[in-house]
């Protein structure tokens, strides 16, 4: 579903600009291009962020190592903090560093309501607005 993902895209997009702190842009067909990219990356000239974007309906999003391996690769290059957002169904924007996703008996990284719930950043904590301390 394209659309529904490039929606949430735009609806980041807009997050970040509203802040009145932030500039973003959104590179529309990221993942089908030969050069890692990803699909939104937004800064306040302090810090720069790369966000590979997920808007599902289901419990939970397996990725394949080359998406990651993509993210961290242009993060790297450009100076950026890669990040994953996770948009699911009746819930608010969530963010996870590579390092936090979760792993399947198959060696797949994931990210679950659960586990965004648990080791997820807001969008407001992302940008550094709010800080919330998180129970274990």
């Amino acid at each position: 579903m394209k659309s529904k993902g490039s929606r949430a895209e735009r609806e980041l997009l807009h997050m970040f600009w509203e802040t009145g702190k932030w500039a973003a842009l959104r590179a529309p067909g990221s993942g089908s291009m030969p050069r890692p990219c990803p699909d939104v990356l937004a800064g306040n000239g302090k810090r720069y962020i790369a966000v590979e974007c997920k808007s599902i309906k289901a419990d939970r999003k397996y990725f394949d190592k080359k998406e990651i391996d993509d993210l961290i690769e242009f993060s790297r290059l450009f100076g950026a903090e890669p990040w994953i957002g996770m948009r699911f169904d009746n819930m608010k924007w969530y963010f996870l560093k590579i390092e936090e996703l979760g792993s399947s008996k198959g060696g797949m990284a994931y990210a679950s309501k659960e586990l965004v719930m648990k080791k997820g950043l807001t969008f407001e904590e992302l940008i550094g607005e709010f800080l919330q301390k998180k129970i274990a």
